[in-house]
């Protein structure tokens, strides 16, 4: 059954088309993912389905009696008008309830007039009030009143809220748990459909599996904008690009549908050229038959070009917006020994953030601290870069180390500056001509350069803050959450950058995509745990799936504990899944170089072809042998780029 329906969206903001004729329809179970660069109008697109925003033309379709739950984007930090910020989570919970708090409040009111009327059962306003009572009390019960609460609790519990924390005032509560707890608040009620705008931002690795879990089984509309590919992949059957105002539907997750709709922009290219080589061998054959300029030859050009006029040109595709451009550099070499942690302890003695962490970075690893929101990952960062003091142990900096440090507060942007004189006011002995150049590779547009810093979106503070790394020298990277607000492009464009860095990394993330693609090691911090101090120290021996190997250790290990016929069963899959990462891995890497060498074969092809077309028109114009031969030779190139093409596109 068809739970929504968009018919020919269009949108603009006065002169500018933000979408345009976007069409799609989602069944009762659809999950669908939006994607697209930021800004392309994915949140414009939720507005206009929620009434929030009156489309240019089109309309949306929702089918009649079904609920809609919405998160907004960082909607866990604008509360519904009226509420007090100092209730506890648990109360913000029942509030989205209204019926249920409302009946509960008829219920109360009704038992205390009929209390005052004891003795007096014979009163006719007594009779029919207690009729009331009893009807009310049993549509609650059949509503499912006396279970809402406890449904509220258990939401709460499996999103990491234990009971000293449902019952703290919201004021109290950090960013992640507000994200968690207005996730919580829609998951309770089960709406037909569920609209979530960026719900992975602030959460942590365990409650981003856990909604996943949940949104994968969810057996109601889901409609999700995310950047988060790993997310996605999890918890998507279908997936809109939004790109250049205009949308495309794709059956499949994130990574599935990516490739079919490259097929299909490989398909649009390859179609376009060829109607062009068409296109062109017409136009020759006319200008030979009207040279040649006989009676039967002017015929058959004016036949030639009737054709042509009856046909329907292709359009060559849009290029997509260009993804950031980011290469990281060395200065000089640092040691084999980058940076060493011994016994660190951070935090008051009664109760420490954690203790007794030992680690040694080497040169080259690329190192991933993860684990849970509140178990001092950001208070690690801070450590190691010299910004906190630690209260037990030491660190020690190896030889020649310098650092680059990406924080995901943005804390060293100053908002008073604009986006030039920021990076000019850092980097005073680089020309001007260096520092527009680094900008517009990070889409930082000539307009866009004289913006204030404290005007710029969480997206645009996160592409300046790379920019100001990139232009430092150093040999050690220590970023802090630094995917949060990057679109997928950017991304991919950064994990680009640092899969090419030749100097070390220590990154604190939660983007499961992200740690898969770069890891070398993995320490996971947990309080508590008996291991080495309060962490867990992996290496991975599978590089491109180490966050998934990680994972399969992690339930090995957990699954030590189990009767012996689920711990076989644990392991088996998790090395199944190891091995299948591996034979992936194994395939993208020999596809990888295949397509390198097709890349170079275009470069030559393309030149050659220039060298050809050149000749061919100019030197040979009158030698037809000659001109034979090189036309020959120029089908021959056309016809293998056009085969490339299919296969690399043309960027």
């Amino acid at each position: 059954m068809t739970v929504i329906s968009v018919s020919r969206l269009t949108l603009n903001y006065g002169m500018r088309t933000i979408l345009e004729n976007i069409s799609f329809s989602l069944n009762e179970n659809d999950r669908l993912g939006i994607v697209g660069v930021n800004g392309c109008g994915k949140t414009s697109l939720f507005r206009l389905i929620l009434g929030e925003e009156i489309p240019d033309s089109g309309e949306v379709f929702i089918a009649k009696g079904k609920s809609i739950g919405v998160l907004a984007q960082d909607s866990a930090f604008r509360l519904p008008k009226g509420i007090d910020e100092n209730i506890t989570p648990k109360e913000f919970m029942y509030l989205a309830f209204p019926e249920f708090i409302k009946a509960e409040a008829q219920l109360d009111e009704m038992n205390a007039r009929l209390s005052a009327w004891s003795g007096v059962s014979e009163n006719r306003f007594y009779s029919e009030l207690s009729q009331k009572y009893t009807d009310l009390h049993e549509k609650y019960i059949a509503d499912g009143g006396l279970e809402f609460r406890a449904r509220c609790a258990s939401v709460l519990l499996k999103m990491g809220f234990d009971e000293d924390m449902m019952s703290r005032p919201l004021n109290s509560l950090s960013g992640g748990q507000r994200t968690r707890l207005a996730i919580s608040r829609q998951l309770c009620r089960e709406p037909d459909i569920l609209m979530l705008d960026e719900p992975t931002n602030h959460l942590d690795i365990e409650t981003l599996a856990w909604l996943e879990n949940f949104l994968s089984s969810y057996k109601k509309c889901v409609i999700v904008i995310s950047h988060d590919r790993y997310f996605l992949d999890h918890v998507t059957n279908k997936t809109l690009f939004i790109e250049n105002t205009h949308a495309s539907l794709y059956d499949g997750s994130y990574t599935g549908a990516q490739s079919k709709r490259e097929d299909d922009l490989r398909v649009q290219i390859k179609h376009y050229w060829e109607q062009q080589k068409y296109i062109r061998h017409q136009e020759e054959f006319i200008a030979q038959q009207r040279a040649w300029n006989r009676e039967k030859n002017i015929a058959r050009a004016e036949s030639r070009e009737k054709q042509l006029a009856k046909l329907e040109r292709l359009e060559l595709p849009p290029e997509a917006p260009k993804p950031i451009r980011l290469r990281f550099t060395q200065s000089t070499r640092s040691g084999g020994e980058v940076m060493a942690v011994k016994n660190l302890t951070f935090g008051y003695s009664s109760s420490p953030l954690f203790t007794g962490l030992d680690f040694l970075v080497r040169q080259g690893e690329r190192l991933f601290i993860i684990g849970k929101n509140g178990c001092g990952k950001s208070t690690l960062v801070k450590l190691l870069t010299g910004k906190l003091e630690p209260t037990g142990g030491r660190i020690e900096g190896g030889y020649n180390v310098m650092i680059g440090c990406y924080d995901q507060e943005n804390r060293t942007l100053n908002d008073s500056n604009t986006v030039f004189s920021e990076l000019h006011n850092a980097y005073p002995q680089k020309t001007d001509l260096e520092i527009r150049s680094t900008l517009a590779a990070f889409r930082f547009l000539a307009d866009d350069m004289e913006k204030s810093v404290g005007a710029l979106s969480g997206g645009e503070r996160a592409r300046l803050m790379l920019a100001k790394l990139i232009m430092s020298h150093m040999n050690l990277l220590i970023l802090d959450e630094p995917t949060n607000h990057l679109d997928i492009g950017s991304r991919e464009a950064l994990e680009d950058a640092i899969e090419s860095f030749d100097g070390t990394l220590i990154a604190v993330s939660h983007d499961r995509a992200f740690i898969n693609r770069l890891a070398t090691r993995i320490i996971e911090i947990r309080p508590g745990s008996d291991k080495s101090g309060d962490m867990t120290d992996y290496t991975v021996t599978n590089v491109g799936s180490g966050y998934d190997e990680y994972r399969a250790f992690r339930s090995s290990r957990e699954s030590s504990a189990l009767p012996l016929a689920e711990k076989v069963a644990v392991q088996s899959d998790s090395r199944a899944k190891y091995e299948e990462n591996k034979k992936n891995q194994s395939r993208e890497r020999s596809e990888q170089r295949r397509l390198e060498r097709l890349a170079g074969e275009r470069k030559e092809l393309e030149a050659e072809l220039d060298r050809v077309t050149s000749e061919l028109y100019g030197e040979a114009a009158s030698d037809y042998v000659r001109a034979a031969e090189l036309e020959t030779r120029r089908q021959e190139i056309e016809e293998r780029l056009l085969e490339i093409y299919d296969e690399i596109g043309l960027d």
